[in-house]
């Protein structure tokens, strides 16, 4: 670690020199993830296609992964299990059958049959369109109002552009995780939503590392330009945020490989929003800045006091 810190902690890398590389990076891949959306689409799940929900309690333990693949036998699709309440009530959810409600209630017997006596069938719903529409608006005005209220706390501890230029970072960010998923294959459900929120949460963190510490060197050096700030205040905070991004990393990469399915379509997402939101932390959030010429800024503003 004490050899890291020494090839990382002293750098001088010449951020505001590589912003128009960055700048074309990020557009490429958020233009890519977007068209892999709009054309090929994501993999929606459960949750946003609508299905069957089965509420059943037992009075034996049983394993999950188990139930599982026991239920795939029957080729209804995708299927989802989770325990609530207790380790014995469990809850069955499969995917919209074709066939209208017949349908749904003919794969509701035939998972009846299967599990047989020994699982008590204490609920059957059939989960229609409206109900996923429901929410799949919900979704959007989670992190939606994600934003906009950090778009606030970022214009009230800093100024109005500094909130500007995070919330570009952060919409790249989401687009790389929905591009992924676009682009991966991998279901997109709740679990989905959670993964975006984690992501801009995260960024958003590292983002006012960034802009604490550059707020802090625009007082300390007043005839500086613009671009040294940037590279000294980025330069500054280069070693924490490698560290601490690759220890989440670390975490994240062994979720994917040991936790299962379920687990790896959770994790590996975030993984990727971590990557990405170090990214924009670092070269893009700052940089933007320059659109602003908040140096000039600053002049005009304390001569106007004079």
């Amino acid at each position: 670690m004490s050899q890291l810190k020494v090839f990382v902690h002293n750098t001088k890398i010449d951020f505001s020199g590589l912003r128009h590389l960055c700048y074309g990076l990020a557009l490429t891949f958020s233009i890519t993830s977007l068209l892999f959306v709009f054309f090929k689409g994501v993999n929606l799940g459960i949750d946003f296609k609508g299905g069957l929900l089965i509420e059943v309690r037992t009075n034996q333990n049983v394993e999950l992964s188990d139930l599982r693949k026991t239920l795939k036998t029957l080729n209804l699709g995708e299927v989802k299990i989770q325990s609530f309440g207790s380790d014995k009530d469990i809850l069955i959810r499969i995917e919209h059958q074709p066939g209208g409600n017949k349908a749904q209630t003919l794969a509701a017997e035939k998972i009846r049959a299967l599990l047989g006596e020994a699982f008590d069938f204490r609920r059957v719903e059939i989960l229609g369109p409206k109900v996923s529409k429901d929410l799949i608006e919900n979704g959007i005005m989670a992190v939606l109002f994600a934003m906009v209220g950090m778009l606030l706390y970022i214009w009230l501890r800093f100024e109005w552009q500094y909130s500007i230029c995070a919330i570009i970072a952060l919409v790249h960010d989401a687009i790389a995780v929905i591009g992924f998923y676009a682009i991966s294959g991998y279901e997109f459900n709740e679990a989905a939503l959670a993964a975006i929120l984690t992501t801009i949460g995260y960024s958003i963190n590292d983002t006012v590392v960034v802009y604490d510490r550059l707020r802090e060197t625009l007082r300390k050096y007043k005839k500086t330009p613009m671009t040294g700030i940037i590279n000294l205040s980025a330069n500054n905070i280069f070693y924490c945020t490698i560290v601490t991004s690759g220890t989440t990393l670390l975490a994240l990469a062994a979720l994917s490989l040991f936790g299962g399915p379920v687990v790896e379509n959770f994790s590996t997402p975030i993984f990727v929003g971590v990557i990405a939101g170090t990214f924009s932390s670092i070269f893009l959030s700052a940089n933007l800045l320059l659109f602003f010429n908040l140096r000039k800024r600053k002049i005009k503003t304390q001569a106007s006091t004079l």
